[in-house]
């Protein structure tokens, strides 16, 4: 948005012809940034309460530099996912606080951290093998302000492991539970606890698994209540859908 629509907004909340409430609507449906291959949404954060995160596959360094110096511009942190080492090493050049976390393919550009919110968001996953779909989704979590715990390889090809967890999936307020093969996990916790469980399905298993395609549809299928379903792989969103439940759990 530019400085004469603001002035012109601020304007009219002084004259008494625009309230401070629709002024503030205003501004959240303006500020588009056109960088000719991308249309940069530089205020995301005053709708939704974190700013506009970067999917950089398909896209160049180059490019996913510019959207981030933009982002940037007007936000204080940043969080780009599916990111290689190159594309990394391009945003650390810009960003001297970029990180890189490896296995979440995730990097976070941190200079003012969000308060941490009450509440915590439990991670699971079903093997060793759905680590790095767990950890996209913790990287999101936790750059959104929620404070995460996480419980990797409990799959239920040995239950006990899970059961002895109980005290702890109990505590928690939103549940993410990642699991490729069959995809039974999710189902499990699900019957075990009395908050939201998000499942994840990946697309770890063998031939009959379909690429996450038996995990998606086992996941769907799911007689637990309860149960919410994201896209095969898709850490990220889980761990934002969890973000905006803890959210609502805290305030």
């Amino acid at each position: 948005m530019n400085e004469a629509r603001v002035k012109e907004l601020l304007k009219n909340v002084r004259a008494g012809r625009l309230t401070a409430d629709a002024a503030l609507r205003r501004l959240k449906s303006l500020s588009i940034h056109d960088l000719s291959f991308a249309r940069v949404d530089r205020h995301r954060s005053l709708r939704k309460g974190f700013p506009e995160v970067i999917y950089c596959e398909g896209k160049t360094p180059t490019q996913v530099v510019r959207i981030a110096r933009s982002i940037l511009g007007h936000n204080d942190n940043l969080l780009a996912t599916r990111c290689s080492k190159e594309t990394y090493r391009a945003l650390k050049r810009v960003f001297p606080k970029a990180k890189y976390h490896e296995a979440a393919r995730a990097v976070t550009v941190l200079r003012k951290p969000l308060p941490r919110r009450g509440g915590t968001i439990a991670v699971l996953c079903a093997g060793t093998t759905d680590i790095p779909v767990a950890e996209e989704a913790v990287v999101t979590a936790d750059i959104m302000g929620n404070r995460v715990k996480t419980y990797y390889d409990v799959g239920v090809a040995g239950i006990h492991r899970l059961l002895a967890l109980n005290d702890e999936l109990l505590d928690a307020n939103v549940l993410i539970v990642v699991a490729g093969m069959e995809g039974a996990l999710p189902s499990v916790v699900g019957g075990l606890v009395d908050k939201p469980v998000i499942a994840v399905p990946t697309s770890v298993g063998y031939g009959a698994s379909f690429g996450g395609i038996a995990a998606l549809l086992a996941m769907l299928n799911s007689c637990a209540s309860g149960l919410t379903v994201v896209n095969i792989n898709n850490g990220f969103g889980a761990g934002y859908a969890a973000s905006l439940m803890n959210q609502l759990a805290s305030g």
